[in-house]
């Protein structure tokens, strides 16, 4: 007699701290003790990133779900490990310091659809958190929560995710125990070589600093993430990676389906005209106004954007631009993308006669040369103008590597439309 299964997904966000822990790893230990049951199947795990101006956002800003399969006589047996495992984890959180980063964690438990619409209000926007717990529980969910109940803000955008054909995937590979908190062992020369040997990963390193970037800085236990467009790149590039005695031996890793590279966050390119000319602080951050859609709107670029701001502050009035970038709680828009669509000409200088620069008399008076007395009417002389920066993909400028969100689509994978 054939056991019935039932589908179930879980969600998990908001366990860890700047100095210690991480969601990822957190939920790793989840779904380790799940597997324990009879008849589990994980089919999916998914770490999905949400809106970077969350005002309650966790470091990576990123929570995490699963499609598990599980026997339906096991129902019950399971409810009881996540309830068991969730207790575990608000005990040892109860150690950590008390203060605005601590963290609130939330798991969810469904076995019905959920909305999508709260994926894509937490990738896009603030979710109140009152108004999106009494959605989560009155669609029937399991909740287990902190106090605070943070957590159910990402928790509940991961389960209602829906991967699109094109998604991203991320390996990460978690450190040995007794190695967190102390310095990762991750050969640059290894990371540099990953995209040539395996071009369907992608942001191993910055070549505009040299460096990899696929290590975290901080103190958690993750040793690295590689990201890419199928889960075998990811996992081929994996072990690479540790059969290179240069690297660090990670302790277990863990491929996941993943919403990063889309401009979720963000929706289509939009244009506009400046108005200003380009205004630039102490710290090489530019900004000006534009208008778009008959309202005026402020665009920044900041200095680590590196050819977004160069070409910004180049801008003159006039000048016909598009832009894709997250509107800040200032109502600025920090630019992620830029591209000039139609420069205005550049005035270069008044005309010449008998090889000298004509000049006027004054207001309301005509230009005329000072040698053979020719008068002209007022008018400068001007030339077709093009930036200084390097314009590629269709004339679009995009961050360094290091420098993009983790939600932002390289111009190589696809330009705005």
């Amino acid at each position: 007699m054939t056991k019935e299964s039932i589908a179930v997904r879980i969600g998990l966000d908001d366990t860890d701290h700047p100095d210690s822990g991480c969601t990822t790893y957190s939920f790793d230990s989840l779904i380790k003790e799940l597997s324990k049951i009879e008849g589990v199947n994980v089919r999916e795990r998914m770490l999905v990133r949400l809106w970077p101006y969350a005002s309650r956002r966790t470091r990576g800003n990123g929570s995490l779900s699963a499609r598990i399969d599980i026997l339906s006589n096991s129902k019950e047996q399971f409810m009881i490990a996540c309830s068991e495992w969730f207790e575990r984890l608000m005990s040892e959180i109860s150690n950590l310091p008390d203060d605005q980063n601590s963290p609130s964690p939330a798991l969810l438990i469904s076995f019905g659809k959920v909305p999508e619409k709260w994926y894509w209000e937490a990738v896009r926007g603030e979710v109140r958190l009152d108004h999106r717990e009494e959605e989560v529980r009155s669609s029937g969910i399991t909740v287990l929560s902190h106090p605070r109940k943070w957590g159910i803000i990402g928790a509940s955008a991961a389960i209602s995710w829906k991967p699109p054909r094109n998604h991203s995937w991320e390996l990460i590979a978690w450190r040995k125990t007794g190695l967190i908190g102390t310095k990762r062992i991750v050969s640059k020369n290894s990371v540099m070589k990953l995209s040539e040997l395996f071009p369907d990963t992608f942001l191993n390193r910055d070549p505009t600093a040299d460096k990899g970037i696929i290590a975290p800085r901080t103190p958690c236990p993750v040793l690295y993430g590689i990201r890419g467009a199928n889960q075998e790149a990811i996992e081929s590039a994996h072990i690479w990676m540790q059969d290179n005695t240069a690297n660090e031996k990670c302790d277990f890793w863990a491929s996941h389906v993943s919403n990063q590279l889309s401009d979720d966050h963000l929706s289509g390119p939009s244009y506009g005209t400046v108005i200003s000319e380009p205004s630039v602080t102490k710290g090489a951050h530019a900004s000006l106004r534009v208008i778009s859609d008959g309202s005026g709107e402020t665009l920044v670029a900041f200095s680590e954007g590196g050819p977004v701001n160069r070409l910004l502050r180049q801008l003159s009035p006039g000048d016909l631009v598009s832009w894709m970038g997250l509107r800040s709680p200032d109502d600025s828009i920090h630019l992620e993308k830029l591209k000039i669509v139609s420069a205005s000409p550049r005035v270069t200088s008044r005309p010449t006669c008998c090889g000298k620069t004509m000049r006027s008399k004054g207001r309301n008076q005509n230009l005329s040369c000072d040698k053979c007395k020719r008068k002209t009417p007022k008018y400068w002389l001007s030339e077709e103008w093009s930036p200084d920066v390097t314009i590629s993909f269709d004339g679009w400028t995009q961050p360094p590597p290091s420098q993009r969100r983790h939600l932002s689509m390289p111009l190589e994978h696809g330009i705005p439309a």
